[in-house]
């Protein structure tokens, strides 16, 4: 437990939170609504710092990110707890639960940035990732972690829902690299509806990231019936192209989870779709994710042969070299290393 950052206290012992766009407003002994920051006497805890309930060495692209480090592994880490209660949530057997449901986080054993940055270098890492649930959550801990990798050598990366405040970006910003921000929809109510969300949040902060320069790639889990229609996805692919045409726009494939069992998975004909309104929008890099094959590859925009080959999360060839195509010598939009 770590007292949080990003909140004031206010009468009676209520304190305002400002780290999530939510700004909750939260009264002695209760939680906001991401259930792992409690109010106690008057001041804001993180319950879940120093607390991961997953670590792992992940491929980069699982994240997915293809144009940062390719090839390279990203330690992983997550603590409980979501600032979104996404009905279609792939990982919502740890982000939907926190201890403000009654999950025992005191149990769970407890890392320090310490030993998260050394198992990163055992591991031969290039990056830590804060993923699987949303890294705004547990902010306190991302941000130390960040901090102490920096003076390593390694990079940071946010798989992120995108609902932070801008208070919480600038201050993460001098020790992030990149992040993969899910754009879920182009609707305000349909992020209120399935999301407990709203839209506008979610475009200021990749609209935010990629005037910070923090290296941005976006992906759409597309859900029949849900975000599927053509004019959803025309406004997702218009917004995206409207900030920069190099943003990598990763549409996945979505599958039957948690509350929505009774959806069916994403059909083949619908990723083409949508991957054939982002090249209308006049994106460079589309990419089908949950899916083998060619639409994982990376092309040059320039002279159209392929750069990154890829086979799942695994680089096959790399036909990038100081960050230019090997072919025609035309920069490519990304962070590749040496």
């Amino acid at each position: 437990m770590k007292e949080a950052l990003l909140y004031e206290k206010l009468e009676n012992k209520s304190a305002h939170c400002f780290l999530c766009a939510h700004q909750c407003r939260i009264a002695e002994n209760k939680f906001g609504f991401c259930g792992v920051r409690q109010n106690i006497g008057g001041v804001l805890y993180s319950l879940v710092y120093g607390r991961p309930i997953a670590t792992h060495v992940d491929p980069i692209e699982k994240k997915p990110l293809y144009h940062f480090l390719p090839g390279s592994s990203s330690f992983s880490l997550a603590t409980v707890g979501c600032n979104f209660h996404c009905g279609f949530c792939q990982n919502w057997e740890i982000s939907q639960t926190s201890p403000a449901q009654g999950a025992a986080v005191e149990k769970i054993e407890e890392i320090s940035a310490e030993k998260i940055i050394f198992s990163a270098l055992k591991n031969k890492c290039q990056s830590i990732a804060y993923t699987y649930t949303e890294p705004t959550v547990f902010f306190e801990y991302a941000l130390d972690i960040a901090k102490l990798a920096k003076t390593k050598g390694l990079a940071n990366v946010f798989v992120t829902n995108g609902y932070m405040t801008k208070e919480a970006l600038l201050m993460i910003k001098p020790y992030l690299g990149a992040a993969n921000v899910d754009l879920k929809f182009f609707s305000d109510t349909s992020y209120k509806k399935t999301c407990a969300g709203t839209l506008a949040p979610v475009l200021e902060t990749i609209k935010l990231m990629h005037e910070l320069g923090i290296w941005v790639e976006v992906t759409t889990l597309v859900v029949p019936g849900q975000n599927d229609s053509p004019e959803e996805l025309k406004g997702i692919a218009g917004f995206l192209a409207g900030v920069d045409k190099s943003i990598p726009w990763h549409i996945s494939r979505f599958h039957p989870d948690y509350n929505f069992m009774d959806h069916p998975s994403t059909s083949i004909e619908t990723l083409d779709r949508a991957w054939e309104i982002g090249k209308a929008a006049g994106l460079k890099f589309i990419y089908l994710g949950n899916i083998s094959g060619e639409g994982n590859d990376t092309f040059c925009p320039a002279c159209g042969k392929p750069l990154i080959k890829r086979e799942v999360f695994e680089v096959l060839q790399c036909n990038i070299q100081n960050s230019k195509c090997v072919f025609c010598q035309n920069k490519v939009a990304g962070i590749f290393g040496k």
